[in-house]
């Protein structure tokens, strides 16, 4: 049964409900838009010239993880790193290209749904990432990205927990406050990728109390709730999601970070909202999921409103419209 339907039921569709919002993949930030617009276009001279300017090591991760998503945009990097092999601007965004790229080949499915062909073209990509990633890394030491990325492709790759955590603590050591590198040790801690629920709920609390108040990192533990309950059955999952610990648990995050006076939105800001709403949606907790859906306007991200549906517009939409009614 489709997640949605687990939430809501069959019945009947709303008369004159409102259409679902299309997902930005700009998140509104004109700098994006503007880049990924050049990246269609391959129009490297451009859009390296605008990475370059950025000087802040976490946004310049978010910018190359969005730009990564260009359709197509393997085909002329492939070109540019071979004519430009000592660049490292090329190498990054192409390695970031090739581990999203992989993961179009293997699709979104669980492991057991995944073709051989489909594994093969997976891992021919993520070495590729690996290569062009570690040889990024060994031109610009300093760098962040690399390191980020190298999280995603050791995870797809099955590198191992000593790897895993290699990449993190390298990344850490760059940035020791980075919310995507949290997101992504947080993924490996799954149970889906050899982890387990106490190692999630521990990392993901862990990384909060030691941050200061206002830090972006309480969303690692809205994300470890709704990993836990995606992990359950019907019926054990609300079970589990509507525990009174659970909702305390999610809204002491929420204030600590999104919600508190000192959390500063920096780009990409409606990805943590957007998980926050589903958390508290799900968790049957409306007032603050208004609040948080009243915030984002209408911004809806793909991730995690896919787990729900296959159009996380349309998620977005029903859990908005449940929280504005109840």
């Amino acid at each position: 049964m489709p997640l949605l339907r687990r939430l809501f039921g069959r019945g009947p569709a709303a008369a004159a409900a409102a259409p679902a919002p299309e997902v930005d993949p700009a998140c509104g930030d004109a700098e994006l838009r503007l880049m990924q617009a050049q990246a269609a276009a391959g129009d490297w001279a451009a859009l390296r010239a605008g990475l370059s300017a950025v000087t802040d090591e976490a946004d310049l991760t978010w910018l190359v993880a969005e730009v990564a998503e260009t359709p197509g945009s393997e085909v002329w990097l492939a070109e540019t790193v071979a004519a430009q092999p000592e660049d490292a601007s090329a190498l990054l965004l192409s390695g970031a290209r090739q581990v999203s790229w992989a993961w179009e080949a293997r699709t979104r499915a669980r492991a057991q749904h995944v073709s051989r062909e489909q594994w093969q073209v997976f891992g021919e990509r993520l070495e590729a990432a690996e290569e062009q990633l570690y040889a990024a890394a060994e031109r610009e030491p300093s760098w962040l990205a690399p390191w980020y990325f190298l999280q995603i492709s050791g995870r797809g790759a099955s590198l191992g927990p000593d790897v895993a955590r290699y990449r993190f603590e390298a990344a850490l050591r760059r940035r020791p406050d980075h919310l995507g590198s949290h997101r992504q040790r947080l993924q490996q801690l799954c149970p889906k990728w050899g982890g387990s629920r106490e190692e999630m709920h521990e990392f993901a609390r862990g990384a909060m109390l030691a941050a200061p108040e206002g830090s972006p990192l309480g969303e690692l533990v809205a994300l470890a709730h709704i990993e836990h309950w995606l992990e359950l059955d019907q019926g054990d999952d609300r079970a589990y999601i509507g525990r009174k610990d659970v909702r305390e648990q999610l809204h002491e995050a929420a204030e600590r970070s999104v919600l508190h006076p000192a959390y500063r939105r920096g780009r990409g800001w409606q990805s943590a909202f957007n998980t926050f709403a589903m958390a508290f949606s799900i968790a049957g907790q409306p007032a603050t999921a208004e609040l948080l859906f009243r915030e984002l306007d209408s911004t809806v991200t793909r991730f995690p409103w896919a787990y729900l549906n296959s159009s996380p517009g349309e998620a977005f939409r029903q859990c908005r419209e449940a929280a504005a009614r109840a």
